[in-house]
């Protein structure tokens, strides 16, 4: 009779452990919900910042040529303008070498426009970090959302075997979760995932 006194208590104390350990369910899911939005919103500005690096670097590129053509041409011409006797002639070379100097000297460095070489491989290179950094916070989002769906397995597998010991391993994981979540919001350069 004692016993079945004992197993009707434990019955009762089964149930309101079901019931919290639904709401820590209910909690981890909310959490993961988190962590994998901060993993799509990342990836997505990964890819938009390697996009924009790319751009950049093509541009760089870009005027690299055309400074070197336009150099060529005016040490081709600087070459040619010793041989010119026409004063009138010499004049409108030197006018031209001159222009194309100032040309190249634009295409290496631009500051008001931001478009110099100079310029653009800066801007290339902060279009990179900023990749680097949203890739690692990602990484860092995809390890959060992998403990905290173990977690929410633990939890569940809590409910059916009735071990409060599993639950507590699952609150222990969704803290895990939460402070790798942390990681990847403020410093996911801290941790090296994927590299």
């Amino acid at each position: 009779m004692s016993h079945g006194h004992a197993h009707g208590h434990g019955h009762d104390d089964h149930g309101g452990s079901n019931k919290k350990i639904g709401l820590l369910i209910a909690i981890l899911a909310l959490l993961l919900s988190f962590a994998e939005m901060g993993n799509k919103l990342s990836e997505n500005e990964s890819i938009a910042k390697n996009l924009e690096a790319s751009n950049f670097w093509s541009f760089f590129q870009a005027k690299t040529i055309r400074r070197t053509a336009i150099q060529v041409a005016a040490e081709e011409m600087q070459v040619t303008v010793t041989s010119i006797t026409d004063p009138a002639s010499k004049a409108k070379a030197e006018a031209q070498i001159k222009k194309w100097t100032d040309t190249a000297a634009r295409y290496e460095s631009e500051p008001e426009t931001g478009e110099g070489r100079k310029e653009l491989a800066a801007r290339a290179k902060v279009a990179e970090q900023r990749r680097d950094f949203t890739k690692a916070r990602a990484h860092v989002f995809e390890y959060a959302s992998a403990l905290l769906q173990i977690a929410i397995v633990i939890a569940s597998t809590a409910v059916i075997t009735g071990l409060m010991a599993m639950a507590f391993g699952a609150i222990a994981l969704g803290f895990g979760g939460i402070g790798l979540m942390a990681i990847a919001i403020w410093a996911p350069m801290a941790l090296h995932f994927g590299h």
